[in-house]
């Protein structure tokens, strides 16, 4: 059977770091069958965090941010030809212009997409802009090159604070807003929330929390010009940037009885689909930003991340076990981990924060501007995040890993912990924001009703 599955008809749906790290891992897992990458984007697979950091700051080109091929995957590439539905019984993915790729197994790694704003019409203003793709970042570049005025920023995310700090460094006048209390605090929760405003608000961001954008206005001439807030006031910008998360893109599965829905595509340890059911498929996998998986380490709730080192490491576990049968496939393990810098701070998470209720602060101080902030469940360690002390993550990845008691011993931190110095973590609920969570756990909630099958 092993030798089967290194043969036949793979397609990856999604040119996508994980579509191209999964294309890689099956090369170098002997797979000798034919290997097809499909991707609605003309671009070849390309890295995404650089574009609200470096692209932004104009030191690097939108179109030089290729990811580096660790080797060549031997895949037929069908690039600009988005995926519009999967016939899961006759092994087809259809694509726009009506054409069909047959399959013996499947890849989606379709990801994400920049959540617009509600209001086309508004959304259409000459000005208004999302970031998620490097066009949608070379046109937001150029647009922050010819130095407008000032820059509205709707949704205090990462995403939105990047972008923030990236406009300051240009010495462009900034506007802020976000529905909850604080910048990251659906990340983060609210002590390193309120930092995070500290530094915004010392790099002269004109930051609103609590407030939300009721319209944008326009010129009369398609030219956008200012939003009215839900507060009475009124921003006057003339560049205007929608950071309020992502939409998972599963919209082409529609029909296909998948288990996909606003989360993302949920399936098991291993990377294979569920149906709606919540049967498992043998010959559909996931991985990626578009995934939600179950880990241990977080009873088993279903994740679904917008990270980077959950792309590969995801991508890499669901094309071993494409090619593996089932004694010799691997589970997906591996830690949540993400990273940003922003306004002068080097920010570093493993494991869930918001899978908190009470944090510690281990190292460090708020007031210096370096600090470890370890987050606890029910007696366990669940997560840490660093400022601008990365060099420690190493330590409290280890006491997550192990399930280490909470608070953390003697040794975890530059001072005696109890438990009497316990914070709530003060996570909020999502809709309280004005961005979408990077991580979200969730089970899956079946966006079509259900038809009860009973035998004979």
């Amino acid at each position: 059977m092993a030798g089967d599955l290194r043969e036949g008809r793979i397609v990856i749906v999604g040119a996508s770091l994980a579509g191209l790290r999964a294309a890689e891992t099956l090369r170098e897992q002997g797979f000798t069958g034919s290997l097809t990458v499909v991707g609605d984007e003309l671009h070849p697979p390309y890295d995404r965090p650089p574009l609200s950091k470096q692209v932004l700051l104009g030191q690097a080109a939108a179109n030089a941010t290729g990811l580096p091929v660790r080797r060549d995957p031997d895949a037929e590439w069908r690039l600009g030809v988005p995926a519009t539905g999967l016939d899961p019984l006759g092994k087809r993915v259809l694509l726009a212009g009506g054409e069909s790729l047959p399959f013996d197994r499947l890849l989606i790694a379709t990801g994400t997409r920049a959540r617009p704003w509600p209001n086309p019409a508004e959304a259409a203003l000459d000005g208004v802009f999302t970031l998620r793709t490097c066009d949608d970042a070379g046109r937001l570049a150029e647009r922050l090159a010819a130095g407008p005025q000032r820059v509205l920023v709707i949704g205090g995310g990462f995403t939105g604070s990047e972008i923030a700090s990236a406009c300051r460094e240009r010495g462009l006048e900034v506007t802020v807003t976000e529905r909850g209390p604080a910048p990251l605090v659906g990340a983060l929760g609210g002590t390193l929330s309120k930092l995070a405003a500290r530094a915004q608000h010392a790099h002269g961001v004109d930051l609103r929390c609590g407030t939300t954008v009721a319209a944008l206005r326009g010129d009369g001439n398609g030219r956008f010009i200012g939003a009215d807030l839900s507060d009475g006031s009124h921003v006057d910008a003339d560049v205007c940037v929608v950071a309020v998360g992502a939409v998972r893109n599963v919209e082409w599965l529609a029909g296909s009885g998948l288990a996909a829905g606003p989360r993302g595509i949920a399936c098991d340890g291993g990377c294979r689909a569920f149906d709606m059911y919540g049967i498992v498929t043998d010959d559909v996998f996931v991985a990626g930003d578009v995934s939600r998986f179950p880990h241990p380490l977080f009873e088993y709730q279903l994740l679904s991340l917008e990270h980077w080192s959950n792309a590969v490491a995801q991508a890499e576990v669901a094309a071993h076990n494409m090619v593996n049968p089932g004694p010799l496939r691997r589970p997906h393990l591996a830690l949540p981990a993400f990273w940003s810098n922003q306004f002068g701070l080097n920010i570093k998470s493993v494991g869930v924060p918001t899978f908190s209720d009470q944090i510690v602060l281990a190292q460090g101080s708020l007031e210096e501007r370096r600090l470890v902030v370890v987050y606890g469940y029910r007696g366990r360690v669940t997560a840490a995040v660093t400022v601008n002390m990365a060099k420690s993550l190493e330590y409290y990845q280890n006491l997550i890993e192990t399930a280490a008691p909470f608070p953390p011993a003697p040794g975890a931190a530059d001072r005696p912990l109890a438990a009497d110095l316990t914070l709530p973590s003060d996570v909020p609920d999502p809709k309280r924001l004005s961005h979408g969570p990077t991580v979200a756990l969730t089970g899956h909630l079946p966006d079509r009703r259900l038809t009860v099958v009973r035998p004979g």
